[in-house]
């Protein structure tokens, strides 16, 4: 009897298969998903990262870091990765802290599109018909009609600094997101403009800006509002 149990009963290695299973999943779900792992060890320019599956990682330190700083990474650090496959050619499970970054940032920005809130991107890069925004680690398109209420010759002091946004669009199946930094300058500007009309009175003296200037005259920009200068008025000789 004891040998036919013995024989019917499952081997100790398909028994914890059958856990790491129940536990885990299986491979094809837990691939292309966010898991916690903990950096077991830095070797070179890589992590090996441990997130419980049968092999485990290794994850490049720069992938751990925001763009232009140094990774600042050590042994027994708990971080979130992606899992690409569960195994490559070298027996090693493919992770990605990019993507894992992605995911977490696709996460935070939909929450903020169905909202209506506005968004903190970076203009890192220029293509046909606009830029690219850094959104957290989610890239983002920025047409060239919506970089600023007036058309902008040169954007280069614009890009490398975090500035808001607004989302138009996304679409996460496709990976797009289109993005305006005009709406938030145009609502920022209706807020000022709001502001502004309610406090103004005949006789203050308020410091502007000349946005255009015509035969007859100046248009002055007052933070918000513009204001016409008539010609007659701008000096006492013509």
């Amino acid at each position: 009897m004891a040998e036919a149990a013995s024989e019917n009963a499952p081997a100790a290695g398909e028994s914890f298969a059958a856990l790491l299973d129940e536990s885990l999943g299986t491979d094809d779900s837990l691939e292309g998903k966010v898991l916690r792992g903990t950096i077991v060890s830095i070797e070179g320019d890589s992590a090996i990262v441990d997130v419980g599956l049968k092999s485990e990682g290794r994850v490049a330190l720069k992938e751990f870091a925001e763009a232009g700083q140094v990774p600042e990474m050590k042994v027994g650090d708990e971080v979130e990765v992606y899992l690409e496959r569960m195994e490559n050619k070298n027996g090693e499970a493919m992770l990605s802290r990019e993507k894992a970054k992605r995911e977490e940032a696709w996460t935070q920005l939909a929450k903020a599109f169905d909202s209506n809130e506005r968004v903190t991107g970076t203009i890192f890069g220029r293509v046909k018909g606009g830029f690219t925004v850094d959104l957290s680690g989610a890239v983002a398109f920025l047409p060239g009609s919506q970089v600023d209420i007036r058309p902008v010759r040169d954007v280069s002091p614009l890009m490398g600094t975090p500035q808001p946004f607004q989302i138009l669009k996304m679409d996460r199946s496709r990976g797009n997101i289109v993005v305006s930094r005009r709406a938030v300058l145009e609502e920022t500007r209706a807020e000022q403009r709001s502001e502004l009309v309610a406090n103004l009175k005949e006789g203050q003296v308020l410091q502007g800006v000349v946005k255009n200037i015509t035969d007859y005259g100046a248009f002055v920009d007052l933070g918000g509002v513009d204001g016409l200068l008539h010609v007659t008025d701008i000096s006492w000789k013509r």
